[in-house]
């Protein structure tokens, strides 16, 4: 019997994508009296945040601005 052979051809996948370093920022590690204390706080200083939204289609085009530096302050997905 002839041993069958498989000569694939697809492209290989792109492991840097999947593999590659990610971060993760989360901005509730606080404890309930931290907020409170900060929300007393905010009544009285100037806070000024800068936020750059993108609709959850966009989230490539998000992740670029990031990489190249077009985002000051945060990049936020929304649905």
């Amino acid at each position: 019997m002839k041993k069958k052979t498989s000569l694939c051809r697809s492209r290989a996948f792109p492991y840097e994508i999947l593999w590659g370093e990610r971060t993760v920022r989360s901005v509730a590690n606080l404890t309930r009296e931290d907020g409170i204390q900060f929300m007393e706080l905010a009544t009285k200083i100037k806070i000024h945040t800068e936020v750059q939204t993108f609709p959850l289609s966009k989230a490539n085009e998000a992740l670029n601005s990031l990489r190249e530096g077009r985002i000051q302050g945060a990049a936020v997905l929304v649905t």
